[in-house]
């Protein structure tokens, strides 16, 4: 790609600046500036080869308007004020190759955030829908893959709890690059948990604006490190430590995919597996660029009530965040935020809530809302689902406070993230996945119910649902009856994995990689 940059301003009588511009010029010369090509030639055999002819001849014409441009700055038809002092030619410092981004465009096939957008619907409307899975390449990595694969112009980014990042060739799984970030943590220095060792968990995301993937990697310390990596060559642009201030780092996972909205990376944070030690439930966001304070908001409860659902914030049209919190160590007095879905401001102020008018009971029994994202509906609605088996229909800009929802339906218990077709929900239900219908009364009905064992966090293309099982089989189901179409082996699975959707190809994260399934 050629771009103009400016080497020299002459400051001529009158005020007048002429700017003298050189192109730099990767084509022509593998990368290097056309100055640096021009003054060393490359010569073969005791002969300018004609690509440095030609720089040579660019050369010649770059001097002559120069001088024609100095010529015509002592020439200039505007007055001049004879009592200023003359100003020298003024150098300027050329930018570096990364000082400014280059925006890159997102195609129909990318999938650069947790369930393709950020209000996680998991939905591809175009796709072929699927008769067959057959197997297209699996690769094997340096850690078990709990995050979502992304797929970034035709390449796949895995995250691993090796606390690496991968672009694979989404054809044929070749690794293109692979970025190390440090040593993960060992469970064995943790005070409970039960991924071994803990590394990166949290669904990255991709930036198209600054071509930047952003991730969370936990290493020694333990310390979480927000990274932000050149999608193209792996290389690391933005690094700084992602812990809030006043975080005791060690009780703390960071769990929840990463969500970005107007050059804002937002992080969620739960505790570990287990419960145990003085752990909150936070968000925070960073500026793209790794800049500037970190934002943060603390759920107001004396302990626990994490932030931990594996698909993280989910965002509406207006930038507003809207998270589900777990349970907290409240059993009794005033509602303290925990059991909740919130509503935080882009600048992570806190605007609504709503919680169960039991939260007191699901506290002390572990069944709170904190097992699910929040899913934003068509109307300006919200389902609301966890643990406890009810479902909850609230209102996006009035959650109702206590008790305050439109609807309370007998459901299922649900961990990970739904997939959305319009006011169709797709439920990852422990006892089966789910069809939930809002209808035009702003009720909600149930449909199909899929076989128990399928209860991944579903993704959707065309007419066909694809959910996992715990045996790490993939299944492919009618998305209007509920039948399985058919299914396919990809090997074991972690907690709550949820299929990439790009093309005819899906891509699910392993304990030991990733497998890539062809569609026909």
């Amino acid at each position: 790609m050629l771009g103009a940059f400016p080497l020299f301003i002459i400051t001529v009588p009158g005020g007048m600046a002429m700017i003298f511009f050189y192109r730099r010029a990767r084509r022509i010369y593998g990368g290097q500036d056309v100055i640096h090509a021009l003054m060393h030639p490359v010569r073969v055999r005791g002969k300018i080869p004609a690509t440095s002819r030609t720089r040579l001849q660019a050369w010649s014409g770059t001097c002559a308007l120069l001088a024609l441009l100095i010529v015509l700055a002592g020439c200039s038809p505007f007055s001049s004020n004879s009592g200023a002092p003359a100003k020298p030619i003024t150098p300027l410092t050329l930018p570096t190759r990364t000082a400014t981004p280059t925006a890159s465009t997102v195609s129909s096939t990318d999938w650069t955030t947790y369930h393709r957008d950020n209000t996680r619907t998991g939905y591809v409307a175009d796709a072929a829908d699927a008769h067959q899975l057959t197997a297209a390449w699996s690769r094997q990595l340096d850690g078990a893959v709990y995050a979502e694969p992304l797929v970034v112009r035709e390449h796949v980014i895995v995250a691993t709890e090796g606390n690496s990042l991968y672009s694979l060739d989404a054809r044929n799984g070749q690794v293109l690059w692979h970025t190390n970030f440090g040593s993960p943590v060992p469970l064995s220095t943790l005070p409970c948990g039960n991924i071994d060792p803990l590394g990166i968990t949290g669904t990255p995301v991709y930036d198209p604006a600054t071509n930047l993937v952003f991730a969370v990697a936990e290493v020694s310390g333990p310390e979480h490190i927000l990274v932000g990596v050149n999608a193209d060559t792996g290389q690391v642009q933005v690094r700084r430590v992602a812990d809030p201030a006043g975080m005791e780092t060690a009780p703390h996972q960071q769990r929840s995919a990463l969500t970005l909205s107007n050059g804002m990376v937002y992080i969620a944070y739960g505790g570990l597996f287990g419960d145990c030690g003085n752990y909150h439930g936070w968000v925070v966001a960073s500026r793209t660029d790794g800049q500037g304070p970190m934002l943060s908001y603390q759920v107001p409860t004396t302990r626990e009530g994490g932030i931990w659902a594996a698909s993280g914030p989910a965002i509406d049209a207006n930038g507003r965040l809207f998270v589900s919190v777990g349970n907290g160590e409240t059993t009794q007095g005033d509602w303290d935020h925990s059991d909740s879905v919130l509503r935080l401001s882009p600048t992570l102020q806190l605007e609504d809530g709503f919680a169960p008018t039991q939260w007191q009971q699901d506290n002390a029994t572990d069944a709170d809302l904190g097992s699910m994202s929040p899913v934003l509906l068509p109307g300006g609605w919200v389902y609301a689902d966890g643990k406890s088996g009810l479902g909850y229909l609230l209102r996006a800009d009035a959650l109702g406070g206590v008790g305050g929802q439109a609807q309370v339906i007998s459901i299922c218990s649900a961990y990970g993230g739904a997939a959305t077709v319009g006011s169709q929900m797709f439920l990852p239900c422990t006892d089966g996945l789910r069809q939930v219908l809002l209808g035009s009364d702003h009720r909600l009905t149930q449909g199909w119910v899929a076989p128990g064992q399928v209860s991944g966090s579903p993704i959707v293309g065309g007419h066909t649902v694809y959910s996992l099982d715990g045996n790490g089989t993939l299944y492919a189901i009618n998305s209007q009856t509920g039948k399985v179409i058919t299914t396919i082996s990809v090997g074991s699975a972690p907690h709550f994995a949820t299929p990439t959707l790009s093309g005819n190809h899906v891509f699910v994260g392993t304990m030991t990689g990733v497998a890539a399934v062809t569609v026909s």
